[in-house]
């Protein structure tokens, strides 16, 4: 007989730790696959964006990443011709917008098609272009969003098996529901939890889990965007940590420097336990579904236990 933890907090816990692991086990398409001439040749150019192409594409698509290295600094990524050559023969492409990913906007510009459609995660969710925070997909309103302008697209370029493609939607909608439900029990058990960040990467998943980022958003920004932030600001940031002020820091693994280098010492000096987020899935070993939730789980340890979690990369078996 299993016994359950007595606190529901750790009972809640325990269940999300269940939920990932299978989440992770479900077998899914592989975003590789042998091209036959009747495959959607698929690009998704965040990793993540190409996971939901494939979830929902099956059989019928061969998909691409192009962003897909966890350890490497999305920013500095530079386009080589095998890069070009797979968008000029995509059916399809998933954009994330906002600036995030614009040199994909001129390769599609300079290798035009007629027939090749665009899903521009932007423009679906109806963002203006000043929006902050680029980081679309740690929304939970995103995919779902991605998946049903997908099954409309893939559809569109295979009318016969639009059925199948509806029945995968709706199974991938089905597998994001342990974390939606851990969102809202992380956010009905420790409401308004102070956290740090060093940039805005998982700020919408921090907002739907009813957080509060104390982090000043001008220092957020100039990290992002590779600039010094204001004395002032770091000061601020310092005294989180220095305060205990914060609970939770949360920290971009894919962009780091001196600065946000200092801030994780600080916090580790200062007993703040670290969440780490990512810009890129983090593979193999993830799905999309298994990563959001992963991430919950872990600020869950972080408040619970004070458990950091640095890393969510599965390390390979020797």
């Amino acid at each position: 007989m299993r016994l359950w933890p007595a606190s529901p907090q750790k009972r809640r816990a325990y269940a999300c730790m269940l939920a990932v692991l299978s989440i992770a086990s479900v077998q899914r398409p592989a975003l590789a696959q042998t091209p036959t001439p009747e495959m959607i040749k698929a690009v998704g150019v965040e990793s993540q964006y190409a996971d939901v192409i494939s979830q929902v594409g099956g059989q019928y698509v061969q998909v691409s990443a192009i962003e897909t290295d966890p350890n490497t600094d999305p920013h500095s990524f530079e386009a080589s011709p095998k890069i070009v050559a797979q968008i000029a023969a995509a059916d399809l492409v998933v954009e994330n917008g906002l600036g995030y990913d614009d040199w994909a906007d001129k390769m599609l510009a300079a290798t035009p098609s007629a027939t090749r459609l665009v899903i521009n995660v932007q423009q679906l969710r109806g963002l203006v272009d000043s929006t902050q925070n680029p980081h679309l997909w740690y929304d939970p309103a995103t995919m779902p969003a991605v998946a049903k302008a997908l099954v409309a697209d893939l559809a569109a370029l295979q009318p016969a098996h639009a059925a199948y493609f509806q029945a995968n939607a709706a199974r991938f909608d089905a597998a994001l529901k342990p974390w939606l439900t851990a969102l809202a029990a992380f956010k009905a058990d420790f409401p308004d939890t102070q956290v740090a960040v060093t940039e805005p990467v998982g700020d919408y998943l921090l907002q739907a889990a009813g957080a509060d980022i104390l982090t000043p958003f001008g220092l957020q920004a100039a990290i992002m965007n590779g600039t010094d932030p204001s004395p002032q600001d770091v000061t601020t940031q310092n005294a989180l940590f220095t305060g205990d002020k914060v609970k939770i820091f949360i920290y971009n693994q894919q962009v780091t420097d001196p600065l946000t280098e200092s801030f994780l010492s600080l916090a580790k000096r200062n007993g703040i336990p670290i969440v780490a987020v990512y810009e890129t899935m983090p593979a193999p070993g993830y799905h999309y579904q298994s990563w959001m939730l992963a991430e919950v789980v872990a600020l869950r340890k972080a408040v619970t236990d004070k458990v950091s979690t640095a890393t969510l990369l599965v390390k390979p078996q020797p």
